[in-house]
């Protein structure tokens, strides 16, 4: 039986009167890649929130890697735990090197003492590994500065594989990217949710169609559907909730 290396349940959040998140269940397993959309003010940025510890739910529990409960988490031991995350825009150091920005990312899930050890050669390993995955060994040795906006956010994927994660978190990973860009960031997706889970949120409905292995739709802060692109594509409640849009969905689908 696979166990769900992440599970909410029964949670729920209100800010000034407005329920965001409402009675939501919602789970991933290792190994998946799992992509949420929805439209603006769905709860899709308030899930990532409450799994990383940023907001505090009023009822529910979220249960990560078996037994940890993260409500009771404080935001700074999710890496330890074994949970990253990327927002949208990038954030690398830009005057350090693509290796050194990896070689920093290293001790981000050690303790305060040793962030700013020397890698040994376990971690120079892993620092070759995530480059080779994310595409960036023949840039190992530029400045963070000088990169693409697409290659910025690789190296900031990189800078969370190095911390070996259990889950990732990423918040519209392909916004801004050219179309090259795009497609090499789906196949870079679905390489490292090989190995680990993977939870996408992301509007860019070409993008979803193209790389999504299960989808998540949440409107009003519930599971509205979930499924394959077809099964959400052909679901009216989605086409209801997304006043037409879903239709995006549809398009290659031939519902």
């Amino acid at each position: 039986m696979v166990q769900n290396i992440l599970s909410v349940e029964e949670v729920s959040v209100t800010f000034d009167g407005f329920t965001a998140i409402d009675s939501l269940n919602f789970s991933v397993e290792l190994g998946e890649l799992r992509f949420i959309i929805g439209p603006n003010g769905a709860g899709k940025t308030t899930l990532l929130d409450l799994i990383t510890g940023k907001t505090k739910p009023d009822h529910g529990r979220i249960v990560f890697d078996g037994g940890i409960d993260l409500t009771k988490r404080q935001e700074h031991d999710l890496v330890r735990l074994g949970i990253g995350r990327k927002f949208q825009t990038p954030s690398v150091f830009a005057s350090l090197t693509v290796y050194e920005n990896m070689e920093l990312s290293i001790g981000f899930r050690s303790k305060l003492g040793q962030l700013f050890k020397s890698v040994n050669n376990e971690d120079s390993d892993r620092i070759a590994k995530a480059l080779a995955m994310v595409r960036l060994v023949h840039r190992s040795d530029i400045s963070a500065g000088v990169l693409s906006h697409g290659e910025k956010q690789w190296l900031e994927i990189g800078m969370l594989l190095v911390q070996d994660p259990k889950l990732l978190l990423l918040d519209e990973p392909v916004a801004g990217m050219t179309h090259r860009e795009r497609m090499e960031t789906g196949e870079l997706l679905n390489d490292i949710g090989n190995e680990r889970a993977v939870v996408v949120v992301e509007h860019d409905m070409e993008f979803v169609r193209q790389f999504a292995r299960k989808i998540t739709v949440l409107h009003e802060g519930r599971v509205i559907s979930e499924g394959s692109v077809e099964t959400v594509g052909s679901d009216q409640r989605v086409v209801k909730a997304y006043l037409g849009r879903s239709r995006a969905l549809q398009s290659n689908t031939g519902n």
